[in-house]
């Protein structure tokens, strides 16, 4: 069973300090996500998963013996919501692509932009998540500054549910968490996902591209199926 633990436990000496290979690893399935949510593939979901639950023994480094690596309570309770929410839209993409599986598409849902209202309501959700949660990481013990590990936290549930609702704006949740989170995760040590979340900042802006020209280019077919009243009354007039 050693090997087990020193696999768990595997670290790779640089610049004075180690690198947490489950810690690469957990990103790494992150990614492998990302890339699954850009081509709107169901896989996308349980491959995240798999990265959520590595990375929660990360973050929670003082409980998996890493008493010299700080605990970041946002970021691990990050990775339980996000297997909870995942699994909402690992469910959720299943059935839409039941549906349009039947009709010859390869992609699990179709992009949709959000109201106004509802961007407007993402906003507030986002500040006074932060504000409510602040106080409370802090007392748990989390990282300083503290505002930051609970703006990641309240983001990134915004943007996996955004992401399971098929709403092209949380690509650009996740550039607003990415521009927290970075600097964050760089000052408490966590030095692979820091690098991996500056990776995500670029490909998130090109998700947001892709999944607009995606949107673009499939509303056409969606919309055909609301027809234009003046076709129908110019129909009736030609059949009178």
């Amino acid at each position: 069973m050693q090997w087990l633990i020193d696999l768990f436990n595997w670290t790779i000496p640089i610049a004075g300090g180690g690198l947490l290979m489950r810690e690469v690893f957990g990103n790494v399935f992150g990614l492998a996500s990302a890339l699954g949510g850009m081509q709107r593939k169901v896989w996308a979901w349980p491959v995240g998963i798999i990265g959520n639950l590595t990375l929660l023994t990360v973050f929670l480094g003082s409980l998996f013996g890493g008493a010299d690596v700080p605990s970041l309570l946002g970021q691990a309770g990050r990775q339980i919501m996000f297997i909870v929410v995942s699994i909402y839209g690992w469910v959720q993409w299943r059935k839409s692509q039941t549906e349009r599986s039947s009709s010859g598409e390869a992609t699990a849902i179709v992009p949709t932009w959000t109201s106004w209202p509802v961007r407007t309501w993402l906003i507030v959700i986002l500040v006074v998540g932060t504000l409510a949660l602040t106080p409370l990481f802090r007392i748990l013990g989390s990282f300083e500054p503290v505002w930051a590990d609970a703006w990641t936290f309240v983001g990134s549930l915004l943007a996996t549910y955004g992401m399971a609702k098929g709403w092209v704006e949380f690509w650009l949740i996740w550039v607003v968490v990415d521009i927290v989170g970075v600097p964050l995760l760089f000052s408490a040590g966590y030095y692979a996902s820091a690098f991996m979340y500056v990776f995500y900042g670029v490909f998130t802006l090109v998700g947001f591209f892709v999944w607009a020209r995606a949107r673009a280019k499939e509303k056409p077919a969606v919309e055909t199926l609301m027809l234009d009243p003046t076709l129908q009354d110019s129909a009736t007039d030609s059949h009178r």
